[in-house]
């Protein structure tokens, strides 16, 4: 790992220039089709947890009503809501529905890449007018890959959320590209990005308030303001993400250029992303799927006696405090709580998202089997490089027990048990019946379709219109 000692001596260039050139070098007949692949991917999956959120985020009429009172030139579509803002204004409010529901999607090592770049992408590409399909699936496959290597390349310690961080830097990058900025001004826009990176853990491991699910906004607003502001002519410092108190040594303290940059520009690392099949944290699916197998499918929670739900220092953190977690006073709380989730799949074979609203939530049949979950903490399952799994005990009446170890490979979505297409197309269309406005048959057919040809658009604001 490259230390701060090191930076302060170092003589090549800084890693936000050798980013401007890779992104401003790179075109659509070089990326390999794992990147399409993905990029297409998260274009379906993304648009459809928006308009999933924009009906079913309490807080968002109220954000969206600020951002209109702002006024400005029309842009940039809201999704789900209609109307036009200015590209930045745009990018937020989309950007905060994208994790609204925490049903987006996110790398093995945990964090969401998607949710920083595309709305940003979008907005910027109706800004600019006549950006091909092409171009955007470009961009947010690159914005995708540096989320990526940024993510997995640094001595991280819970502390500093992932996400809107270096989502930031990801972001300003991919809407440079689109921009069409050339390689030092994609290195600014970067570097400008490293002035609003921010957000720590502590929205995670607290409860209630609303930021849990807006997170991804104020990283998509970052993006585009700080292209916007390369393309101006602003410039950032010198060596922002590897100087003597530049990004990367003040945020991070270590991190490894060398695994940052191999195979940049053959070897995308978006390819990676995963897509959930259950809108809650990405860390409550193997405890999802391993209850659900232990007691062969749902219904049967009558002839439970206690369950034991054992995790490291993560999955505490969605148990913990207990009688919060097991009746969460909020639909953020619900998705980031072990005991809810797990109660919720035990009674109904899954989690749906229309599983954290406050009937919900009330639910006494809830209550009850969640009184029976406790958590036992074991750092073996730690979250170290990958999202931890760990393991499920259930007592039953009579004295029988049924143990089982969770795993990522074997869980739906996961890296082994990826979800398809068609399973994609199913998940925006349950979304979208959940939008501020209707979406009818016809209009999500038309949107799956339109994202499944987008390499062959000639201008993607096509598709924002339609989310609109």
């Amino acid at each position: 790992m490259t230390t701060e000692t090191e930076g302060k001596k170092r003589t090549v260039e800084d890693l936000a220039a050798v980013f401007g050139q890779h992104f401003a070098a790179a075109t659509f007949a070089k990326l390999p089709a794992d990147a399409i692949r993905a990029a297409k991917f998260s274009t379906l999956d993304t648009s459809g947890v928006i308009l999933g959120a924009s009906g079913l985020m309490d807080v968002l009429p109220a954000v969206v009503e600020l951002a209109r009172e702002s006024g400005g030139t029309a842009e940039g579509t809201v999704f789900g809501f209609g109307g036009k803002l200015p590209a930045e204004q745009a990018a937020f409010v989309n950007g905060a529905m994208g994790h609204g529901l925490d049903f987006d999607d996110h790398l093995p090592e945990g964090h969401h890449p998607s949710v920083a770049v595309l709305p940003a992408l979008l907005a910027v590409a109706q800004r600019r007018g006549g950006v091909s399909g092409a171009e955007f699936l470009t961009a947010l496959a690159l914005g995708q890959d540096l989320f990526a290597r940024l993510r997995k390349n640094v001595a991280w310690k819970q502390d500093w959320f992932m996400t809107p961080v270096v989502g930031a830097l990801a972001s300003a990058a991919a809407c440079g590209k689109l921009l069409a900025l050339d390689a030092g001004e994609i290195g600014h826009a970067i570097g400008i990005a490293c002035t609003q990176a921010a957000s720590t853990m502590q929205i995670a491991y607290g409860t209630g308030g609303d930021l849990r699910g807006m997170y991804g906004g104020f990283a998509a607003k970052a993006g585009v303001f700080s292209a916007l502001l390369a393309g101006k002519g602003v410039k950032a410092t010198s060596a922002p993400l590897e100087g003597r108190a530049g990004f990367l040594p003040v945020y991070f303290g270590e991190w490894d250029r060398a695994a940052m940059t191999a195979g940049l520009g053959e070897d995308f690392q978006g390819s990676t992303i995963l897509y959930k099949l259950w809108p809650s944290c990405g860390v409550t699916h193997a405890y999802i799927h391993t209850a659900l197998e232990l007691m062969g499918g749902p219904g049967q929670t009558a002839e439970i006696e206690r369950i034991q739900l054992v995790g490291g220092d993560f999955a505490k953190q969605l148990s913990e405090p207990a009688e919060v977690r097991r009746r969460p006073p909020t639909s953020n709380d619900a998705k980031f709580s072990l005991p809810f989730t797990v109660a919720t799949a035990l009674l109904k074979g899954t989690v749906g998202v229309g599983d954290f609203s406050a009937e919900r939530r009330a639910d006494p049949a809830v209550h009850a089997v969640a009184e029976k979950i406790e958590f036992v903490e074991d750092p073996r399952y730690d979250w170290g490089r990958e999202l931890p799994a760990g393991a499920v005990r259930i007592s039953l009446r009579g004295g029988a027990e049924r143990y089982a170890e969770g795993s990522h490979d074997e869980t739906p979505g996961a890296a082994r048990n990826p979800l398809g297409w068609d399973q994609l197309t199913a998940k925006f269309r349950d979304c979208a019946a959940h939008a501020a406005r209707s979406f009818d048959r016809a209009e999500t057919d038309r949107i799956t379709a339109t994202v499944d040809r987008l390499d062959t658009l000639d201008d993607v604001a096509v598709l924002a219109e339609q989310l609109g």
